[in-house]
């Protein structure tokens, strides 16, 4: 059960609720320092975590943006001994009781049975309190991570976009015909090489 807890743990909403870190927090342990180009935008190493023994976290960012207000970011998570078929059904019912109180969350979920891959898709929406609101698209994309023996498990390649206060209705109206292309950019993309480490 432990790979469980650990998937859904993993996939938690904490750009919502917790800023990233400063710069000299930052400790590379994915073997990706970066600069990451995607979709000829290129994204620097900004914050890392490793909040248990083999879970491993990375944001990247364009310069200029910071993980408390950006618009656009890009992810790299490896959660070692973990499935992708149950971290994908963590996080989806995650999504599902997250709509209780936030009536923005719609997902959709796109399976490769060649390669195992899995693209979640979602949308989601925040209220803090004295800040703006937050609209959040992020598109996940589970691979299988391989690794030496018991060190196999998942890697999530995801990119993340944000609109904030007025903006967010224009970015809910561009989303319909941005999302296609962005979802295929991801699945198109070549992962990056990671190997996690302490």
């Amino acid at each position: 059960m432990l790979p469980l807890r650990l998937a859904a743990a993993a996939l938690l909403f904490a750009a919502l609720i917790a800023g990233s870190s400063g710069a000299a927090d930052i400790v590379e342990r994915l073997s990706v320092p970066g600069p990451i180009s995607f979709n000829g935008e290129s994204y620097r190493l900004s914050w890392s975590s490793h909040p248990t023994a083999n879970y491993y976290k990375q944001e990247y960012l364009p310069g200029g943006e910071t993980g408390e207000h950006y618009r656009s970011m890009v992810l790299l998570e490896a959660i070692q001994g973990a499935d992708v078929q149950r971290v994908v059904s963590a996080k989806v019912d995650w999504l599902n009781r997250r709509k209780a109180s936030d009536p923005t969350v719609n997902f959709a979920i796109a399976r490769n049975p060649t390669t195992g891959e899995v693209i979640l898709d979602f949308i989601l929406s925040a209220d803090a309190p004295k800040a703006e609101a937050i609209v959040e698209w992020n598109a996940y994309r589970y691979a299988v991570l391989n690794g030496a023996g018991s060190k196999s498990g998942v890697l999530l390649f995801g990119l993340s976009r944000r609109a904030y206060g007025d903006a967010s209705s224009e970015f809910l109206r561009a989303l319909k015909s941005a999302r296609p292309p962005m979802i295929d950019a991801l699945a198109k993309h070549p992962l990056p090489v990671v190997q996690p480490k302490d």
